[in-house]
């Protein structure tokens, strides 16, 4: 089956990782799969057009506005995955949520990371009740085994031996929803009693407004260091190198650099937010904060008790390994795919 699959792909942003990923399972189970980024349509006349002149049978998208409500009234099934932003903020602009509404009673299937995401969209668009399956994001990690940690560390301005660092890694799109400058000057004032803790934040520019403002806070703030986006198994031999992941979003769908942390066997302090809420249980699997103050008090913590840092790190591992198994994604997404086949009633 030729598939068109619509997501935001922002380069290593969480929304693109995933879209690889599932395009990958939908490949595997046979079909043919073309990924194009939401963006590059301005209308649905235009997806129209591509879908005719590509013979495209199906489709799917990553987003329930941004991707669904260009599939809507092309007279072929489509499915959707829930993003993150859609449930978290875009459900309560009145307009928007009527147009995901719609785009749920055509939709055969929608897709929820989490019990949370699924009861959010029941309780908003409760026709919906019957097509929302939850299936966590599978995960799967390969560091670059050829990646120098101390020259990455020399090009960050970090001129000290690795062996006495602490690097808090913080790995977002630079855009407004993911807070990068929320811990910046707590952390700031700590680095200046302790100069071995750096943060340091790594992800594309995704708004450009924004990022300027980051790039000039950064600049002026000791022990914090921003880095632009990195190939995918760099970043995950940056992270197996860090000594913790830190997420300080405002919403979150389901983290991937969180439970990408986990697997790679990294602590994870997390903002307490539903989102990593959902992935993180405090002090088990991970740290949850919620405000600048708390995330320095278990920041360090987590640096003088090498306890705990063993015990939320064979925990996190764990919880990957059950919980996000990149198989069961695989097996769930071929499954979903072939109600795509042929009529509703078949």
């Amino acid at each position: 089956m030729r598939l068109l699959f619509l997501a935001v792909l922002r380069r290593h942003t969480g929304n693109a990782v995933t879209a690889q990923r599932v395009r990958d399972h939908l490949e595997a189970a046979g079909h043919e799969c073309i990924l194009r980024d939401a963006f590059d349509f301005e209308s649905p006349s235009e997806i129209a057009n591509f879908i005719k002149a590509e013979s495209l049978e199906a489709a799917l998208a990553l987003h329930l506005y941004r991707g669904g409500r260009l599939l809507r009234g092309h007279g072929i099934p489509f499915g959707v995955i829930f993003g993150g932003t859609d449930l978290n903020e875009d459900v309560n602009q009145g307009e928007k949520n009527k147009v995901m509404g719609k785009v749920l009673e055509e939709a055969r299937f929608a897709v929820a990371f989490t019990e949370s995401m699924k009861e959010t969209a029941q309780t908003q668009w409760p026709h919906a009740k019957g097509k929302i399956f939850v299936q966590s994001q599978g995960i799967s990690t390969v560091p670059n085994a050829a990646f120098n940690w101390n020259s990455f560390l020399r090009r960050s301005e970090i001129n000290q031996s690795a062996d006495h660092l602490h690097v808090f890694l913080l790995i977002c799109g630079l855009r407004r929803v993911k807070d990068p400058l929320y811990l910046v000057d707590a952390f700031s004032e700590w680095h200046q009693e302790e100069p071995s803790v750096y943060m340091m934040i790594v992800g594309p520019e995704v708004d450009p407004v924004f990022t300027r403002e980051v790039e000039a806070k950064v600049k002026r703030t000791p022990g914090v260091r921003l880095m632009g986006e990195m190939a995918q198994e760099d970043l995950h031999a940056v992270v197996k190198n860090c000594f913790a992941v830190v997420n300080s979003s405002v919403s979150e769908g389901m983290s991937a650099a969180i439970l990408e942390a986990m697997d790679l066997e990294v602590p994870v302090l997390a903002r307490n937010i539903p989102g990593n809420a959902a992935v993180v249980t405090h002090e088990v699997t991970g740290l949850l904060f919620s405000d600048p103050q708390e995330f320095v008090q278990l920041a360090k913590r987590l640096v003088s008790d090498p306890a705990l840092e063993k015990e939320v790190v064979a925990n996190g591992r764990d919880y990957v390994r059950m919980y996000h198994s990149w198989q069961a994604e695989r097996d769930t997404y071929g499954h979903l795919v072939r109600t795509l086949e042929g009529s509703p009633e078949d």
